[in-house]
């Protein structure tokens, strides 16, 4: 049975507050390593626009996690104060937490999902996302004796795990005995994910998903 803590780290995550937990412990982590940071450094490393960084790193002002000293025009520089350098070990508690529970159920329920597959002689997995998800669910792939043939993704373009990263338009000529749904996001992200795949003309039996959705009765499925 999972402790208090464990279950107000999985309601905090699965409100949709994954990526603000990574944004704003990137950013605390960022400045306290820093405080010459430049907003343009810390937009780089989000990946996202100058003026969405500067909207973040306000709203951590206006959290009093830091503090913004005007050094001379056009020069600033950030300070972690006492509550960011708290905020800041509750977030990595939060995000290591959650990282540790996704990794167990993944690999429990890719074990449970594919003991079939490898008794049939069956080994062709494809992933539908790249990223942590996808790191994770490839090192249970190798653990249970499976091997990964292709990974489709919005983003082609580019190598992931030393595969290239197809559009979903090839779906159609991929041969593959199971694609897995490598993404931890909501479970309203999972099943847009798994329609996606139905139109582009994938059984939904060959589907396998790395969270439990409205419905079903496994942690990860690959049944209609």
């Amino acid at each position: 049975m999972r402790s208090e803590s464990e279950q107000l780290v999985e309601a905090e995550m699965d409100d949709g507050m994954k990526d603000g937990v990574q944004r704003d412990l990137l950013l605390l982590n960022a400045i306290s390593q820093d405080t010459n940071v430049t907003q343009r450094d810390l937009s780089k490393r989000l990946g996202v626009a100058l003026g969405l960084t500067n909207l973040y790193v306000k709203r951590l002002a206006s959290r009093g996690y830091i503090k913004i000293i005007n050094i001379k025009p056009n020069r600033l520089r950030y300070l972690l104060t006492p509550k960011g350098i708290a905020e800041k070990s509750r977030l990595t508690y939060t995000y290591l937490s959650y990282s540790l529970r996704m990794y167990r159920e993944a690999r429990e329920s890719l074990r449970t999902a594919l003991s079939q597959l490898v008794e049939d002689g069956h080994k062709r997995i494809a992933f539908f996302g790249t990223g942590e998800a996808a790191e994770v669910a490839y090192l249970c792939l190798k653990e249970n004796g499976l091997e990964l043939g292709a990974v489709f993704d919005h983003d082609a373009g580019g190598q992931f795990l030393g595969f290239p990263v197809r559009p979903l338009q090839e779906l159609k000529d991929a041969e593959f005995d199971r694609i897995v749904i490598t993404a931890w996001g909501s479970i309203e992200g999972t099943e847009a994910r798994l329609n996606e795949l139905i139109q582009f003309g994938v059984p939904q039996e060959k589907i396998v998903t790395l969270r439990r959705l409205p419905g079903t009765t496994a942690e990860l499925h690959g049944t209609a």
